[in-house]
């Protein structure tokens, strides 16, 4: 099996310092075992919380809300900022559900996907499929949903804890076909080469010696060129890959975008321009959604000034 391997559970992890993450594993677990219109009424009430509670985070949102839509009116950015805020407690609760629901719970969540079609044609000339998304509260959750419908492997990064460490990927791995550390592009690339699907957001500041600046919402953004270069050295199509949650209990919908024409190209930065289009796209179907309190404009360009 391509990818990381499932881990092993070691007495090193029963050690005291890992006993906060075990703790804070079984509140997600608890969580996850809600029924959903419990689960999203928790997600609501964290969500105003949040949004009461004062944090560095609201300013990071305030900051990115005001320079990506400057056409708003402030009290119309206040609105947005507290939309934002208050979707944050969903994500708490899809994260939960995303990673430990079990699979009775996660098939009785509404979903539509739409533009398998495009996916299909893709298998069928034996193309693997890069999807392009973007980091919204709900991503974690709608990567489990979609993978009721198709094969698909995601990129991973390393968490922190090394409870949360052992349980998510373990969690992931019980639904995706493979993980990929980010740093293993060789694996990566074998696999799309050989018709895989993988699931890419390169839409945070990374600071990676790879990054160059495109516009993201009229604003110079750091952006990864890894999509360029998965999708020229393996032939794999890029897709833009949507989701959106939709009011009220009514559930999700996810959509794959037919491929991204002529791509790549031969210039990176005109490829990672494109990317970032497609993510703007996707951000101004569902404002409220995206992940405003990352700092996506941290990295700036020489002699600019900070903007957070």
């Amino acid at each position: 099996m391509p990818g990381m391997s499932r881990p092993s559970f070691t007495r090193s992890l029963l050690a005291p310092q890992h006993w906060p993450g075990w703790l804070g594993v079984g509140v997600v677990w608890l969580i996850a075992r809600l029924p959903r219109p419990w689960l999203m009424g928790l997600g609501r009430f964290l969500g105003q919380l949040v949004q009461r509670v004062p944090s560095p985070r609201r300013h990071i949102a305030e900051v990115n809300i005001a320079l990506c839509f400057p056409e708003l009116s402030k009290a119309e950015q206040a609105g947005l900022v507290n939309a934002h805020l208050r979707d944050i407690g969903l994500m708490m609760v899809e994260f939960a559900l995303g990673w430990m629901g079990s699979e009775r719970a996660i098939a009785d969540v509404p979903v539509t996907v739409e533009g398998l079609e495009h996916l299909e044609a893709a298998r069928s000339q034996g193309k693997g499929v890069l999807l392009v998304g973007g980091h919204f509260s709900h991503l974690e959750l709608c990567a489990r949903l979609v993978s009721q419908r198709i094969r698909i492997s995601g990129m991973y990064r390393k968490m922190d804890s090394a409870a949360f460490e052992w349980a998510v990927l373990r969690a992931r791995l019980d639904y995706a076909e493979a993980m990929f550390d980010k740093d293993d592009i060789r694996g990566t690339v074998k696999y799309l080469r050989g018709g895989g699907t993988l699931w890419y957001a390169p839409d945070q500041d990374m600071r990676s010696k790879d990054n160059v600046f495109v516009p993201f919402f009229g604003i110079p953004a750091a952006t990864i060129t890894a999509t360029h270069h998965l999708a020229r050295l393996s032939g794999a199509l890029v897709m833009p890959f949507f989701h959106r949650r939709l009011p009220g209990n009514a559930g999700y919908v996810l959509r794959l975008g037919a491929p991204l024409e002529n791509f790549p190209s031969r210039d990176p930065l005109e490829d990672t321009a494109r990317v970032n289009v497609a993510i703007e796209d996707m951000v101004r179907a569902a404002p409220e959604q995206y992940l405003w309190v990352h700092k996506r404009f941290k990295t700036r360009p020489e002699g600019s000034v900070s903007v957070y």
